[in-house]
């Protein structure tokens, strides 16, 4: 299985699929690369290349207990990009991850990105501040952390249909439901605690605002893991070359739910030429 060294000597696991402009998939908190399937298979079929890693503490990655902070996970997403040496990429993240790929550009500049894609991203606060008094309040936040920590399992089977929104009528099998709650407990007890405070705690509006390549920015209105007033509408608002697209009753995994449509969207905003097969990668 291919690996590479993270900006500490971690052991991070990445598949690298198809040939053409590069896409790198950073996913969020808990899942891994094998989440993007529905966005690879296609998108490389269409003539791009499509990478994608497993985070530190997640799937077939070592299981550290470190270094969950966007610095290091910014530094190990550079890590990959040196390693493959890719250029003009396009980046395109879910949820926290699209603090990584901020955080990214922050500390190590657009040499090598063309432009970025931010989809149900948390960015760019969650948690409540003196000037950000319709943040989430710490307490809240808290509760909600040690309730998931008591029994993960659990939690994620009862939270699932939240994460697809299920309930305005998204169709997801119950099949594949099950197998995205396994992803997300494929990572270790440490990892999905401390990214998930990460992704919380971390103030990147000034990042945000200053981020200096064009950017597709893609959320649901029904998303319940990063509501649209806090994070996406907020995002249009921050980042200053962007292209916004709210899904009508999407939720957090728009990904899976709503494939057809996000791979499009990139098609679109990356210039690609191909097309897709009209193959449906999310039934």
């Amino acid at each position: 299985m291919p690996h590479f060294e993270g900006s500490d000597g971690t052991s991070l696991f990445y598949t690298d699929w198809g040939q053409g402009k590069p896409v790198v998939f950073v996913a969020g908190a808990w899942l891994s690369s094998s989440s993007w399937e529905f966005q690879m298979l296609p998108l490389s079929g269409a003539g791009l290349r499509c990478v994608a890693f497993d985070k530190r503490g997640h799937g077939r990655s070592d299981w550290v207990g470190h270094g969950f902070d966007y610095d290091t996970l910014a530094d190990d997403l550079a890590a990959l990009l040196e390693r493959l040496d890719l250029r003009e990429v396009t980046l395109v993240a879910h949820s926290m991850g699209g603090g990584e790929v901020i955080r990214y550009l922050t500390r190590h500049g657009y040499a090598r990105v063309s432009r970025v894609v931010l989809m149900s991203v948390t960015a760019p606060l969650m948690a409540w501040a003196p000037d950000h008094q319709d943040g989430i309040d710490q307490d809240a936040f808290d509760a909600l952390l040690a309730g998931r920590s008591k029994d993960r399992p659990q939690w994620m089977a009862q939270n699932a249909q939240a994460f697809f929104a299920t309930h305005l009528g998204n169709t997801i099998s119950t099949e594949l439901m099950e197998w995205t709650v396994r992803r997300c407990l494929d990572c270790s007890a440490k990892a999905a605690i401390e990214v998930v405070r990460t992704g919380f705690t971390t103030d990147l509006r000034e990042e945000a605002a200053a981020l200096q390549v064009p950017a597709l920015i893609i959320h649901g209105d029904a998303d319940a893991s990063a509501p649209i007033g806090l994070c996406g509408r907020r995002m249009a608002k921050l980042v200053p070359d962007n292209v916004y697209k709210e899904y009508p009753r999407a939720g957090h995994g728009l990904f899976m739910t709503h494939a057809d449509d996000v791979n499009q969207d990139l098609l679109d905003f990356i210039g690609a030429t191909s097309t897709l097969d009209g193959t449906n990668y999310s039934d």
